[in-house]
């Protein structure tokens, strides 16, 4: 059985639950973050890394937003990733994240990530077979230097429906202030939906290990994903003191 067809799609929260759940683990967060950015404890913790991929109108900006919305701008930085540049081209795909990567006391948030590599560049075929298939060992190498170097790596897929899906591209076209979101790319995606599956499924299968292990989230209702993403974040900040 597929990783993502094991996900409880039908899980939510009612809208009391959700601000009551948020409120919890944003104060948490919070005091977690001021932990590590040495404002309230003797010295720097661990760099704190989250990362988000997941469909498109997954949530993923509603889920970010929720993540750091407690936060001190100046303790935490949030970087989007699109295309790369065409002078990003000239050189290893892995290098243009790296300024954006946490030292010891920071905290960043990336809305999408190198796993741009193994999705759209494979299915796309920006990539070719040869570069895609050895990105999984790379990616590897590359997250356990971090980790082994003490970096607390989150990685998150939200995952949505394809009806689900269908419901907010419809949503989003009627909107005029959210109908920018919503790009020919994003329809001609949802033709290729079997081909993106089949490539997160792989994604997932050979790029979760023990030090960066994947959390797919369950993201058909929008409350149950912010709060699960709150909590995924906070366990693992956890659990990294803990050691």
């Amino acid at each position: 059985m597929s990783a993502l067809s094991q996900l409880d799609l039908s899980l939510k929260l009612s809208k009391e639950e959700e601000a009551e759940q948020l409120a919890a683990a944003q104060e948490r967060l919070l005091t977690l973050r001021l932990q590590l950015g040495g404002q309230t404890a003797d010295e720097l913790g661990p760099p704190l890394c989250v990362l988000f991929e997941g469909w498109d109108a997954s949530g993923k900006g509603g889920a970010i937003k929720r993540l750091v919305d407690h936060l001190d701008p100046r303790h935490v930085r949030v970087v989007q990733y699109a295309a790369p540049t065409p002078d990003e081209k000239r050189h290893q795909y892995l290098l243009r994240f790296g300024s954006a990567l946490p030292g010891w006391g920071g905290m960043a948030v990336l809305d999408r990530s190198w796993y741009g590599r193994v999705l759209v560049e494979r299915v796309e075929g920006f990539a070719e077979k040869a570069q895609w298939q050895r990105a999984y060992r790379e990616i590897n190498d590359f997250e356990r230097a971090l980790c082994d170097d003490g970096m607390i790596l989150v990685k998150l897929w939200l995952h949505v429906s394809e009806e689900e899906q269908l419901k907010r591209f419809e949503a989003r076209k009627q909107d005029p202030l959210k109908s920018w979101k919503l790009t020919d790319e994003d329809w001609r995606n949802r033709g290729r939906r079997a081909e993106y599956e089949a490539a997160i499924e792989e994604m997932v299968e050979k790029t979760s290990t023990d030090w960066a292990p994947w959390s797919l989230v369950p993201a058909d209702s929008k409350r149950y994903a912010r709060v699960a993403v709150l909590n995924t974040v906070i366990d693992a900040i956890e659990a990294k003191l803990a050691a």
